[in-house]
């Protein structure tokens, strides 16, 4: 006969512990759930004051607005211009921030001197900076070198920006690696770039999951920078929203700001989905520990 393990006790703890996390549940689901009932709602049920009830006629024509036919200014496309704009800047920017931060991770935890403590001290240092301190620096620079604006201007910018935090993951995730690993690839002959891409890549998927997925929800959800930086070729889907949103053509439309507000984080949304288990399986595995 085989043993089965038996459940706990359902005690006056375990009970609080379900009340718990039904409630936060519900005060993080609420708002959610307001934005999706109102981007479903004609602007007629929206101006009798219905915000908290469920839609009576729902419809998408305001998620069809809001992808082609809102205004950002002086254009009217949606925000389907922006969402094209996000992809191409923010996928560069998190392969190379991710590819340069776990090179970096890896050449600090292998370098053994007394400079590299320091060196990771001064990398952490920079990530309690706060960019927006960094800014005019920034602007002058890549002004100086032609780069203001542009395209390739805003990728730099993310790439570097987030270098701190990627090399200081992929530097505390590597010092858990045992060194004879390392070792046993010089021996053989290999080079340190031939070990790091052929045998310390391979083998590092928790962390790669877990960084790849903090870069893109930082740079995809990113303003600031976008609006500064990418020029108006280039602009994100948030900066496109905030314009919608604060567009002063015409009267004001909840229902389209909502939709537009869903399918800027529909991408997010869909990344942490069908990733999910393995940043959890990173994070749970200590990628993230040092």
């Amino acid at each position: 006969m085989i043993a089965t393990a038996q459940r706990p006790p359902l005690g006056p703890a375990r009970i609080g512990l379900y009340v718990f996390l039904v409630v936060s549940a519900i005060f993080f689901l609420l708002p959610l759930l307001v934005v999706i009932m109102n981007s479903l709602k004609p602007m007629e049920e929206i101006r009798q004051g219905n915000l908290l009830t469920l839609p009576v006629n729902p419809n998408f024509d305001s998620w069809i607005a809001a992808w082609k036919t809102a205004c950002t200014g002086l254009e009217c496309a949606g925000v389907r211009p922006g969402l094209w704009n996000s992809i191409k800047i923010t996928v560069p920017a998190v392969v190379i921030s991710t590819l340069a931060g776990a090179l970096n991770g890896y050449a600090l935890a292998q370098w053994k001197s007394r400079h590299a403590n320091m060196t990771m001290l001064l990398i952490t240092v920079g990530l309690f900076i706060p960019y927006q301190a960094m800014l005019y620096p920034t602007v002058k620079i890549l002004s100086n070198v032609g780069l203001f604006r542009t395209y390739l201007g805003i990728v730099f910018v993310h790439v570097i920006y987030g270098l701190p935090y990627t090399t200081l993951l992929f530097r505390n995730f590597y010092v858990g690696v045992p060194d004879e690993i390392s070792r046993a690839a010089r021996m053989e002959g290999a080079s340190f770039l031939r070990t790091f891409w052929s045998i310390i890549l391979p083998i590092s998927t928790n962390i790669l999951v877990v960084v790849a997925i903090l870069q893109f929800t930082g740079i995809w959800n990113d303003y600031l920078l976008g609006l500064i930086f990418a020029g108006n070729d280039n602009l994100p889907m948030t900066v496109q929203l905030t314009n919608i949103v604060n567009n002063a053509r015409g009267a004001a439309n909840p229902n389209i700001n909502m939709a537009a507000a869903l399918i800027t984080a529909i991408p997010t949304l869909v990344v942490y989905f069908f990733s999910g288990r393995y940043f959890v399986r990173g994070i749970a595995a200590g990628a993230v520990k040092g």
